[in-house]
């Protein structure tokens, strides 16, 4: 059942929307918070504002499309509230040593006059074309997975000056500053991992150094670094090279316990790196025993100390990047991350940060246990089972509204250009 109404959603979601009631300094925008967010999290298809609008029964498309791009409300202070409402939780806290993932995400645009839209690598279709990119900072802490800031990286293309806009600003500087906003809230990184277009930026890594923190990153084939051999010879050698030239008893064998069982060869070392002062651990991860036999090789950087960094270590805390690409799925899949109809900057953030509402929301009830308790027969272990039991309060409470409200359905289908009997 796509179509619902504001006023059958389930209770649980009123009282979540009432914790961001007083970051709101109008009765309209409190309003339109829960019209958008129950449109986000309903059974359409389609998340933009017309079909939200068009879904909902008592839903206003100008309110809301006012609501999203001129109204006064802060979308950093939704965000924040967001937070702030999982710390306060036993079972939901964002507790110290965490994995921070950094990564940025795209999708295709077409046309040229979106925020920041401009022609780059999209990574959804794993090649270059115009499209619109964020970057973004993720959680996972073991039990749970959860999005923490998001900004648009704003292609130079898009901005009047170009590089030399004073908007304008590398997708490595994007990301420093959304670490420094969770150092700012006194969470507490256990590890920082990126992948190589962040990984084998040497300026970004010194960054994360100077906040004191610890990175697993990865770093291109062709990074020079130097060893030091047996007869403490100095070389300075490519890391495909290096790869290359190791014989097959130097990589150790490890077990991957994922989805489909893998196994992965992996050699640790330590190095010395250009720009960097004292010595860094690297690793290379190969799918065969040998590199002439391998056809998947990947290569990483790490300033975690020597006696931790272990084969093992290497893949098991670098498979935890792959929750923030889960998100993404998620998020675009059943909660319309790409899709809105707004074109500036500050309305395109005010969308992704209530996307980011909706996401915690369902996964502060899977950790809760109160969509289990009254709308499910089963354990919700992941997210999709859980927005599936929300949904299917949705339908059970619209029903209940329907047999109450003949009269008012068969007036909105009309409206519409239908007959309801």
């Amino acid at each position: 059942m796509k179509e619902t109404t504001p006023a059958a959603m389930p209770p649980c979601f009123e009282k979540w929307c009432k914790r961001f009631d007083d970051v709101f300094t109008h009765k309209a925008q409190k309003r339109e918070f829960r019209h958008y967010l129950g449109g986000l999290l309903g059974e359409s298809e389609r998340k933009n504002l017309f079909q939200i609008a068009e879904n909902a029964i008592g839903v206003n498309y100008y309110q809301l499309h006012h609501f999203l791009t001129e109204a006064p409300w802060s979308d950093s202070k939704i965000n924040e509230r967001r937070l702030e409402i999982m710390n306060k939780c036993s079972q939901t806290r964002i507790s110290r040593g965490f994995s921070l993932i950094i990564d940025d995400s795209g999708h295709k645009k077409s046309g040229n006059f979106t925020d920041g839209v401009g022609r780059q690598y999209i990574g959804e279709i794993g090649k270059t074309d115009n499209g619109i990119v964020v970057v973004t900072t993720h959680l996972y802490d073991g039990r749970k997975s959860l999005p923490l800031d998001i900004e648009l990286y704003q292609h130079a293309s898009s901005l009047k000056e170009g590089k030399q806009d004073s908007e304008f600003e590398k997708k490595p500087e994007l990301a420093i500053k959304l670490i420094d906003r969770t150092i700012q809230r006194k969470y507490q990184p256990g590890i920082v991992i990126v992948d190589a277009g962040y990984g084998n930026n040497t300026s970004f890594l010194v960054e994360l150094e100077k906040r004191e923190l610890k990175y697993l990153g990865g770093v291109a084939r062709n990074r020079k670094i130097t060893i030091t051999n047996e007869d403490t010879i100095q070389q300075t050698i490519r890391l495909d090279e290096l790869a290359q030239s190791l014989p097959q008893e130097a990589f150790k064998e490890i077990q991957l316990n994922l989805d489909k069982p893998k196994t992965v060869w992996v050699l640790t070392r330590e190095v010395e790196i250009s720009q960097l002062k004292g010595k860094r651990n690297i690793a290379i991860v190969m799918n065969a025993a040998t590199f002439s036999q391998a056809t998947d090789i990947d290569y990483f950087i790490t300033n975690v100390s020597s006696s931790i960094v272990t084969p093992k270590w290497v893949v098991d805390t670098y498979s935890q990047r792959n929750w923030v690409e889960v998100f993404y799925r998620e998020a675009k899949g059943w909660l319309g991350l790409k899709e809105y109809q707004v074109r500036e900057k500050r309305s395109l953030l005010r969308h992704f940060i209530l996307v980011f509402c909706a996401y915690t929301f369902i996964v502060w009830h899977q950790m809760t246990g109160g969509l289990r308790r009254r709308w499910a027969n089963k354990p919700l272990n992941t997210f999709t089972e859980a927005i599936d039991a929300f949904r299917t309060a949705m339908s059970y409470r619209f029903f209940d509204w329907l047999t109450l409200n003949r009269d008012v359905f068969a007036a909105y289908k009309a409206s519409l250009g239908f007959i309801w009997a």
